[in-house]
């Protein structure tokens, strides 16, 4: 349930702003879920006004406990497009407002958002399936709601599921012999959806409640935050890549990013999800070899405020990829001005399209190899944000190579000093 929010131009003070929100916010909850929380306890307690002398005392409300099952509806301040005119991407800032929520977090955490599918898919569906979207089902949760609800928050419309396919298996020219084969299966299911499923198979129309209950219930999405609490003690901050392709003759959309780009609008349900394996070294004199490509550049934003913010003066390097110059040279600004200030020491970027033969981050660690290596003897922490299919398993190639020729050892001894950076949390990744 989406919760009210007051605006910044209500005429009251920030301390009666910042308690009711925090009272709307908790209503919200308690009228939406009627949860309680494992222990028995209400998930949170209504805050109370009580007179004073005459006027209004506003008590502070006792502290919600917002988590995954009970996300805070934050209001969503900023969606601003960071890449520019004539980019191949469409890359956000977004901001939400944390205020009367009670939720903290450290930089190296995620930001969970629950979103909503594309109303207009939903309706195509409902068309397709012969649906009036008024139907009564049931949520994940076994609360009743309309067909169309369901379908809009409720489950998930993309990658159809194992249950889904093999129920439509009967109805399906090729699906009976692509559930015995795994690879083309694979293949068959790229960049097809549950729209797709219903359209191939006609005669295939599930009534509403077996329809639903062949979906996977629409999960939160995890975003690297890319902001510190010391710098937005209320706020969060959020580096997305919004996602749009063509597939099978239709615009297929990223559920999340999409919804963060196009749809959303006051409160979005989100929670805090702690990543203790991604942080910033304990002795804050230490070096910081930062790699990070598009949307992996979020956290390292974070650890730069967090580090200007608290005066470490240990040496921090950058290397950031992305496509071009031009248009993609995410937070440019920012990094210029923390690198006037001596907030970062050195940055070394690739962009792979601004050249004939294409230059990744990887290549930039290997012509910087042997001052690299000298990072990692003086006892540097390294830190991998981005893609795990070929942007992390490339720049830990990238790594093995220079430890092992800058080392002026074998495979094996590089891969033992790879483990040992491992170990010793020299060497953290957080790969998507």
């Amino acid at each position: 349930m989406y919760a009210p929010y007051l605006p910044e131009t209500a005429p009251f003070s920030p301390e009666q702003r910042a308690w009711l929100n925090a009272f709307l916010a908790q209503l919200a909850v308690t009228l939406g879920s009627g949860d309680s929380g494992g222990d028995g306890q209400p998930v949170s307690t209504l805050p109370t006004l009580r007179p004073g002398d005459g006027q209004a005392t506003l008590e502070p409300p006792l502290p919600p406990r917002y988590d995954r099952k009970h996300p805070f509806p934050a209001y969503l301040l900023q969606s601003r497009k960071l890449t520019g005119e004539g980019s191949s991407k469409d890359i956000r800032h977004v901001i939400f407002s944390l205020e009367g929520s009670g939720l903290t977090y450290e930089v190296g955490d995620a930001l969970g958002v629950y979103p909503e599918n594309d109303p207009e898919l939903v309706a195509m569906l409902l068309e397709v399936g012969g649906y009036t979207g008024e139907e009564p089902v049931k949520r994940p949760d076994g609360t009743e709601v309309s067909l169309r609800e369901a379908l809009l928050r409720h489950y998930e419309l993309g990658r159809p599921s194992r249950p889904l396919l093999e129920a439509a298996a009967p109805y399906h020219d090729t699906l009976p012999g692509l559930l015995r084969e795994a690879t083309a299966l694979q293949t068959y299911l790229t960049g097809r959806d549950v729209l797709d499923i219903l359209r191939e198979s006609p005669a295939f129309r599930p009534d509403p409640e077996t329809f639903v209950g062949l979906l996977r219930p629409l999960a939160p999405r995890l975003y690297s935050i890319s902001s510190s609490p010391r710098v937005h003690s209320e706020a969060v901050h959020l580096t997305v890549g919004v996602v749009r392709y063509e597939a099978h003759g239709r615009l297929r959309k990223g559920v999340c990013s999409t919804f963060l780009a196009e749809r959303a609008a006051h409160s979005v349900p989100v929670f805090v999800h702690s990543n203790p394996n991604f942080r910033l070294p304990p002795d804050p004199e230490a070096p910081v070899i930062m790699i990070g490509a598009g949307t992996g550049i979020a956290p390292f934003r974070a650890f730069l405020e967090d580090r200007e913010a608290t005066g470490a003066r240990g040496a921090t390097w950058l290397f950031f990829g992305e496509r071009n110059r031009a248009t993609d040279f995410l937070y440019q600004e920012e990094l210029d001005r923390w690198q006037q200030r001596g907030v970062l020491t050195r940055l070394d970027t690739a962009f792979s399209r601004d050249q004939a033969q294409k230059c990744y981050v990887q290549h930039r660690m290997l012509e910087q190899a042997r001052r690299l290596y000298a990072w990692l003897e003086e006892g540097a922490y390294v830190y991998v944000c981005g893609d795990a299919t070929h942007m992390a398993r490339d720049v830990e190639a990238a790594l093995l190579t220079i430890l092992r020729q800058e080392g002026k050892c074998s495979e094996e001894n590089a891969l033992e000093k790879l483990n040992n950076l491992k170990k010793s949390r020299r060497y953290q990744r957080d790969v998507y």
